[in-house]
């Protein structure tokens, strides 16, 4: 059962602001209020947003991209000093940066649906 909301936390966004958080609030299945509401009580310890196995997933995915960087990183100084004669390793470390980016976005957009999901059936 919800319990009852009677206090009133009041913020200032600005337009563009305002605009980016109503779009992941759609993006979550929730209102505005409800979304940062959860954000709220997800920085204050109460509620946490993500749950162990999110976290685990966000952690080798984190990783992931500290051993792309590292990649990156040393394939672009190999070709700055004229060690690299192809730049296929920097295409590929990039290719690699980009599907790891790609599977964190999904990740976060899944754990934002199911955080909204949760939320809603516990009336929060």
């Amino acid at each position: 059962m919800a319990s009852k909301k009677d206090k009133v936390v009041r913020t200032r966004l600005s337009v563009d602001d305002y605009a980016a958080v109503d779009a992941a609030a759609k993006l979550a299945g929730m209102t505005v209020s409800a979304f940062v509401r959860s954000l709220a009580l997800e920085g204050a310890g109460v509620l946490p947003f993500m749950n162990e196995a999110d976290r685990a997933i966000m952690e080798l995915l984190g990783q992931d991209m500290l051993a792309i960087g590292n990649a990156l990183n040393q394939a672009v100084r190999a070709l700055n000093t004229g060690r690299l004669e192809t730049p296929s390793d920097l295409v590929a470390a990039a290719a690699d940066a980009r599907a790891v980016v790609t599977t964190v976005a999904a990740e976060l957009a899944g754990m934002t649906k199911r955080a909204g999901v949760a939320r809603r059936a516990r009336g929060r």
